[in-house]
C-alpha cells in the first residue's frame, strides 16, 4: 500500500493526506459513494443513506471573539448540511460531537446549542445525539444523515462542453474574515456572513433534477473545489471573472487592504455555494449562475484556469499548507 513517505502532514498537504488515508479503507458493498465527495452514501435494505462529517476547532475555524455561540453553532451546522445539498439530498439528522474545557459557560453552551438546532430546521433536519467530552480547547464535530430522491451528483460526472454554474453567495465570508483578521469589524455585511454562513440549501436538489452533471459545496475557495471537480472528473475548467458581479462591500475591503477583491471571490471558503456543471443545452435552475465552461484536460492533467490563463493569486484553504 502507498505511503506518504515519512512526510509531515504539513510537507503532504491536507488533500493529498486526505487522498492517502482514504485508500487504506477498504470498502464494503453497501458503499455506494466512499471518500472522496462531499459526503458518502451507503445501501441500506430499504434504500440509502448520505453521510457527511466536518470539524471546527477553536482557533482554527471560528474565535469566539469574532463570533457570538450562536453563529458558531449555525456555522458548524452548514458546514455539514451543505455536504449533503452538493449530493443533491435533503438532510434529515445530526449528531453533534463537542470537546470543551471545564470552565466553559453553560450559557455560551446553550447558545452553541440553539445555533445548531435553529440552523437544522431551515431544512426540517434534528439533533438527534452526540457525546460531550473535556478538552483544553473547544472542537465542534457535525456528522449529518440525509437522503436523495434521485441518484446522488457525484464531482466525477462533468464532461467537455458543460457550463460551470454557481448558486450562492461568493467571496463574501472570504472578504468578512479579512476585515475580522485585521482587527476590524466593518462593512458589518462582510463580518456577518463570514460569521453565518448562507447555503442556498434548495440549489444542490434542483441541480440535480435539472440534470447536473456534477457538484461541490464551496467551502476551501471555488477554485480550489472547481479543481477537486476537474481532478474527479478528469476535466480542465475555465472560469470566467466578468461572470461575477463585485459587491461594494468588497470593493471597499479590496481598496482599504490594497489587494483585487477578485481574489475573495475566487479563492475565498466557507461561504458554502453549489458550483455544478450542467450540459450545453440544459436549463439552469432559478439562483444559478453560469461562470465558466468545461473542457478537456490539458495535457499535463485536469487544471483551473481564469480567463483562459493560470491563476497566481489563492485558489483556497489547505488546512496544513495554509498559514
Amino acid at each position: 500500500m502507498e505511503r506518504m513517505s515519512g512526510k509531515t502532514l504539513g510537507q503532504a498537504g491536507e488533500h493529498h493526506v486526505v487522498g492517502a488515508l482514504a485508500r487504506r479503507f477498504p470498502q464494503g458493498e453497501h458503499v455506494y459513494v466512499g471518500p472522496g465527495d462531499d459526503a458518502a452514501v451507503l445501501r441500506t435494505p430499504r434504500g440509502h443513506v448520505v453521510v457527511s462529517t466536518d470539524v471546527l476547532v477553536e482557533g482554527r475555524h471560528f474565535r469566539r471573539e469574532w463570533a457570538p455561540a450562536r453563529a458558531i453553532g449555525r456555522k458548524a451546522a452548514a458546514a455539514n448540511l451543505s455536504d449533503v445539498n452538493a449530493m443533491g439530498g435533503r438532510a434529515h439528522s445530526l449528531t453533534v460531537g463537542l470537546v470543551a474545557p471545564p470552565d466553559l459557560s453553560t450559557d455560551w453552551l446553550e447558545e452553541l446549542c440553539d445555533g445548531l438546532a435553529e440552523e437544522a430546521d431551515l431544512v426540517g433536519a434534528s439533533i438527534v445525539g452526540g457525546d460531550l467530552t473535556a478538552g483544553s480547547e473547544i472542537v465542534v464535530a457535525v456528522t449529518v444523515l440525509g437522503t436523495c430522491d434521485q441518484a446522488p451528483v457525484l464531482r466525477s460526472g462533468a464532461a467537455p462542453g458543460d457550463r460551470v454554474a454557481l448558486a450562492g453567495r461568493q467571496g463574501w465570508a472570504g472578504a468578512g474574515l479579512a476585515v475580522l483578521t485585521r482587527g476590524f469589524r466593518s462593512p458589518r455585511a462582510l463580518v456577518e456572513a463570514y460569521q453565518r454562513p448562507e447555503p442556498p440549501y434548495a440549489a444542490g436538489p434542483e441541480a440535480a433534477v435539472a440534470g447536473a452533471t456534477s457538484m461541490i459545496d464551496v467551502s476551501d475557495g471555488l477554485l480550489a473545489d472547481l479543481g477537486h471537480l476537474a481532478v474527479g472528473s478528469g476535466v480542465g475548467i475555465d472560469v470566467r471573472s466578468a461572470a461575477f458581479e463585485l459587491a461594494e462591500p468588497m470593493r471597499a475591503v479590496g481598496a482599504a487592504l490594497g489587494v483585487d477583491p477578485m481574489q475573495f471571490v475566487l479563492g475565498g471558503g466557507e461561504d458554502h455555494a453549489i458550483a455544478a456543471t450542467f450540459p450545453a443545452d440544459a436549463r439552469l435552475p432559478a439562483g444559478f449562475v453560469e461562470i465558466g465552461t468545461v473542457a478537456a484536460a490539458a495535457p499535463d492533467g485536469p487544471v483551473v484556469t481564469v480567463d483562459g490563463a493560470a491563476y497566481d493569486g489563492p485558489t483556497g484553504w489547505d488546512h496544513y499548507a495554509s498559514r
